[in-house]
């Protein structure tokens, strides 16, 4: 099989500080496309500075939108990334040499979080594996509003390195994300029929404690460790919680 070329997609909206160093992560793809929904910073000035192809649209959701950015690629071979993320250089090299030959349909990759200037290496946030490099005729992306990810019809092969993901510049952003992802996982819910009972309510936050801290061994990242541990906690009981004051509305 011949060298595939690579499109990376990354759909942006107000990332002018972060999507720079995204993009120069990828400099070994053929190309980069940023699929836009309105930003009012500079993210398309940075991004076609650095050589990104820019395509800007509206606002779909996250799945709709990726796929919309796999849509538009260039070249078959696609690699879906963040603006929050960068690809480390074994990461890089690792994808380099998988696309002189590929032996798959896609292909999964680790993903490494920093919260508050330090790398998570337990708790939830690790395991974080996600197919991310897929030819677009075998794969798509699916799932709800929420936590979207790759599917594709065919082999899946491992590579090596990490996705080196940044996912908050501060905790009022992380906040605003609980809001926000909370809402999005009511309206998938009820969407999907689901009815929350007050036992998910009170003893659901308590098993992400538990799931956090001793079986992800959360607790050895320390107090960051601690405090991702009450943060995911109490994102899980605000969006059952709010599912549970909701289903009753019409």
């Amino acid at each position: 099989m011949c060298v595939q070329r690579l499109t990376v997609t990354i759909i942006a909206r107000n990332e002018a500080d972060r999507i720079g160093a995204a993009i120069q992560s990828v400099d070994f793809a053929d190309e980069v496309l940023v699929v836009d929904s309105g930003s009012t910073d500079d993210t398309i000035d940075v991004a076609r500075s650095l050589g990104a192809r820019v395509i800007e649209t509206d606002w779909p959701g996250y799945r709709e939108q990726k796929n919309r950015a796999m849509g538009w690629a260039t070249y078959d071979w696609v690699l879906g990334l963040d603006a929050d993320e960068r690809v480390n250089s074994e990461l890089a090299a690792a994808i380099t040499e998988v696309l002189r030959s590929p032996q798959a349909a896609g292909y999964e990759m680790s993903r490494l979080g920093h919260w508050m200037g330090a790398e998570i290496h337990h708790g939830t946030w690790r395991p974080d594996r996600a197919i991310r490099l897929f030819d677009r005729r075998f794969g798509r992306w699916t799932g709800g509003s929420v936590h979207e990810l790759v599917e594709v019809d065919g082999p899946v092969h491992r590579v090596a390195g990490e996705l080196v993901h940044h996912p908050y510049r501060d905790l009022e952003e992380q906040l605003q994300s609980i809001q926000r992802y909370a809402q999005l996982f009511v309206d998938d819910a009820r969407q999907d029929g689901v009815r929350a009972r007050w036992w998910d309510v009170v003893f659901r936050p308590f098993f992400h404690l538990f799931k956090a801290l001793v079986l992800r061994a959360g607790i050895r990242d320390g107090i960051r460790g601690w405090c991702l541990a009450a943060l995911g906690a109490t994102h899980v009981m605000l969006k059952w919680g709010m599912l549970y004051l909701a289903q009753d509305e019409p």
